[in-house]
């Protein structure tokens, strides 16, 4: 087995979770991680190894899911109503609500300037450690604890403030 299996054996569902948090699909996640995977496999040689191979091929991940977000219009299609009516459960009212709240943070999560929404994303949806995201952008532990706390209180504000339109 080469070197290059082992990070894939190891990585691979560390990869597809990542995608899978940030596209809400399964199938998705699964092209997408392979996609990431060839990447990887290709510029392997550029790894510096200053950060954590898991960091390193979220990074990866993030840019690849981008740029299939950009290469192709996520309109939802007239046959995927059936797929989505099926998904709602009896509590629809209820779930209308938490979707709506998830909407909003997405909103104003989108509004965020840099390096909040970024260390905001791999905190919640890449479930990156401190460590790891204050490696990847080759700052401290602590210094990525602080971003991510500003970023969280920079949404509850926006949220909070009836003058703020989303």
């Amino acid at each position: 087995m080469t070197e290059f299996d082992e990070v894939y054996k190891t990585y691979f569902n560390d990869v597809f979770l990542y995608i899978k948090r940030l596209s809400s699909d399964d199938d998705l996640a699964e092209e997408l991680t392979g996609e990431t995977f060839f990447k990887a496999m290709q510029a392997i040689d550029t790894f510096r190894g200053d950060c954590d191979i898991r960091v390193w091929l979220c990074q990866i991940a993030k840019n690849t899911y981008f740029s299939y977000l950009k290469k192709f219009d996520r309109a939802i299609e007239i046959d995927d109503l059936d797929a989505l009516d099926a998904q709602i459960s009896p509590n629809l009212e209820e779930n209308l609500v938490v979707q709506d709240k998830a909407m909003l943070v997405h909103a104003h999560l989108h509004d965020l300037p840099e390096p909040y929404k970024e260390v905001f994303m791999l905190r919640v949806f890449g479930e990156l450690s401190y460590r790891q995201i204050g490696k990847l952008f080759s700052k401290t532990e602590n210094w990525a604890c602080v971003t991510f706390y500003r970023a969280k209180n920079k949404i509850v504000e926006q949220m909070e403030d009836p003058n703020h339109e989303k």
